[in-house]
């Protein structure tokens, strides 16, 4: 007992002291198991009958009854010849009461050299102590795993974010918030596919590695194929060849996966991130409005149980109608200039001067308007909100408005101030969208590094005839940081970028 308290207290002592000699007394403990014949990492299964949460939900009907459940040990309390520990898996904890007299002297006398973060079986009946907590009174436990480094911040939880992120397996076990958000990410994934499965759409995959990385104004990371003795580039979009699978006749397409942009890191910026695109024949950027809004109602309903969400404070309801606003409009209402009286470039450029809005000397008339609803428009769309009909100049892939050439039929959707998702018209004429890819060549050449590059093999596509279409893409993190009330797009990545410390290189 006296040794138990011992160790004890060193483990307590544990950010005090140095982490190597608490290693060691934890090899020690390994050796002497090993050199018994008792090597738990000999061992390759175990009896996992039930979860912690499923024993404490069926109290009802299993108490009294034997159940067999897996996990870590958390805590450790020593009573003599009785202790009592916390066990934790996937789904929860559960108190566990170990009695020298059932579980036997040798294998009681093992059970007190094991550590908290120590994984064992436990095997016994399910109980309710004095106090009403529904426990199991162990007939057997089983060391499965040792673990060798103790556990930071004396079990309380994990609060430093840099190891959180860096140590993300620490992260799960002793925060079990964080373990629920990534269960719930996993969740609104799943909900997505089920909803547009049952609407007829396939799943696909297309290339990661691609010579031209187009559909998005983002900067690629460049890499070599050393086979092949070829440049090639991480995709930043999943677009293009998505929509070459429209040309094909597979009419509704969509693709859940990872792209890449060389950007900055901020709270809602990773340079790797999960982008949900979908692609639908015979409609158009209304009917993708018309599929978001159901998309994030079925999602919220499935995943939380209700449409009405809180963000920071901040309540939002998918329930009602999302509000549909022009970017001409929207700029109208919260800067008090309207851009159907601004006719040149000039003019425009000559009102950001007097706004102290930044641009640059190739911007045209539509890239000042964008530029005004990015400083005056965007932190006010809370509430779930397409903003609509974007100038023809920041919109490349977009089919024009018939009335109003200068514009598009594209919208992006807004909630809490964030972009979540951008959808199209997509444009199918392979002629404008030559002469759309040789602007973004020229801006390019000015200067603009997130300029789209002229993809022969898609417009290839484009001549044999692409449907009118209607595509969307989805920010798959920013919508979980939504829903899981996240403050940083790190909190939903389970291994964010981070920058590398000198022994990881």
């Amino acid at each position: 007992m006296a040794d138990e308290i011992k160790e004890q207290a060193a483990e307590n002592a544990a950010p005090e002291q140095n982490i190597n000699e608490l290693r060691q007394i934890r090899v020690d403990k390994l050796t002497a198991f090993q050199e018994a014949g008792k090597d738990p990492f000999q061992i390759t299964t175990a009896d996992q009958e039930y979860h912690t949460a499923d024993v404490i939900e069926n109290f009802d009907t299993l108490e009294g009854k034997d159940v067999s459940v897996c996990g870590r040990i958390m805590t450790k309390r020593p009573m003599g010849k009785a202790s009592f520990l916390n066990l934790n898996d996937r789904n929860g904890k559960i108190q566990v009461y170990v009695r020298r007299d059932d579980v036997g002297e040798e294998s009681y006398a093992d059970f007190k050299k094991y550590d908290i973060g120590d994984i064992v079986e436990v095997k016994g009946f399910v109980f309710k102590t004095k106090t009403g907590e529904i426990s199991i009174h162990a007939k057997s436990v089983r060391l499965l795993t040792k673990s060798l480094l103790p556990l930071p911040e004396k079990y309380h939880g994990l609060t430093n974010t840099e190891t959180r992120y860096r140590q993300r397996y620490l992260d799960l076990i002793v925060n079990p918030d964080v373990r629920d958000t990534f269960i719930k990410r996993s969740l609104i994934i799943r909900s997505i596919r089920n909803y547009l499965d049952s609407q007829g759409f396939i799943e696909v995959e297309t290339p990661m590695l691609v010579s031209n990385a187009g559909g998005a104004a983002a900067r690629p990371f460049e890499t070599h194929f050393n086979a092949l003795n070829e440049d090639l580039k991480l995709r930043i979009s999943l677009e293009l060849y998505l929509k070459r699978l429209i040309v094909g006749g597979m009419e509704r397409v969509y693709e859940i996966g990872r792209v890449f942009r060389n950007e900055g890191l901020d709270t809602r910026h990773n340079p790797e991130f999960t982008l949900m695109e979908l692609y639908q024949a015979y409609t158009d950027y209304h009917g993708m409005m018309d599929l978001t809004e159901n998309l994030y109602r079925h999602v919220a309903q499935d995943v939380l149980g209700t449409t009405k969400i809180t963000y920071n404070g901040v309540e939002m309801d998918l329930g009602k109608p999302f509000e549909r606003i022009t970017m001409v409009d929207a700029v109208k209402k919260y800067a008090g200039v309207d851009f159907n009286e601004i006719k040149t470039d000039e003019e425009a450029k000559a009102l950001a001067k007097e706004k102290g809005i930044e641009f640059e000397d190739r911007h045209k008339k539509g890239d000042i308007l964008n530029l005004f609803f990015e400083e005056y428009v965007e932190e006010h769309l809370i509430q779930p909100t397409f903003l609509m009909d974007h100038p023809v100049e920041i919109s490349p892939l977009t089919k024009r408005k018939p009335e109003n050439p200068d514009y598009v039929e594209r919208f992006e959707f807004f909630m809490n101030g964030w972009e979540m998702a951008n959808a199209y018209s997509e444009l199918n004429d392979p002629i404008d969208q030559r002469e759309r890819f040789r602007a973004q060549e020229e801006q390019f050449a000015a200067g603009d590094e997130e300029a789209n590059h002229t993809d022969e093999d898609f417009l290839t596509a484009l001549e044999y005839g692409m449907a009118p279409t209607g595509g969307i893409g989805f920010g798959i993190d920013r919508m979980t940081m939504l829903l899981t009330d996240s403050a940083a797009i790190r909190d939903v990545l389970l291994f964010p970028t981070m920058k590398s410390l000198p022994n990881d290189k």
